[in-house]
């Protein structure tokens, strides 16, 4: 069973199951997080959709570099959670089923190549109340 964080399930909503990668990005006593601008302004681990037919860790090279710009080496699985949300951006209800990788910034290749994403340096401290998600908080909380 993969814990829920966030809203329950909307009674006669559909979903549609949408699988994603995201990484804890450690150096220090500092993560890299990414901060999205829309649809609502929110720090973030930096991550996002698998694509059909790309493999979980290539997907979680790209998404990290699209949103921070930089390139990284995975560390290793941290866990996994489930979240159902509206994708504004996707105009789709979502159940998201997130898995967090722990793994280190390894170079600054340039800017987060997505529009509306900033790379962000947050104390570890302040990521656990900063990060927009409860899931992505329990994910960095579980790692300390």
């Amino acid at each position: 069973m993969i814990r829920r964080y966030g809203e329950g399930v909307r009674p006669g909503q559909r979903y549609t199951r949408r699988p994603g990668v995201y990484a804890v990005l450690l150096q220090g006593d500092h993560i890299l997080a990414t901060h999205q601008a829309a649809p609502v302004p929110e720090f973030q681990l930096p991550g996002g959709g698998i694509d059909k037919g790309e493999q979980p860790i290539a997907a979680l090279h790209r998404e990290v570099f699209e949103e921070t710009g930089w390139k990284i080496a995975v560390t290793r699985r941290l866990g996994a959670f489930r979240r159902f949300t509206f994708m504004p951006e996707y105009d789709l209800w979502a159940e998201k089923l997130c898995t967090v990788y722990l793994a280190r910034p390894v170079r600054r290749l340039g800017p987060p190549t997505e529009a509306g994403h900033t790379a962000v340096w947050l104390p570890v401290e302040d990521a656990l109340t900063r990060l927009g998600n409860e899931g992505d908080r329990a994910m960095l909380s579980l790692l300390l």
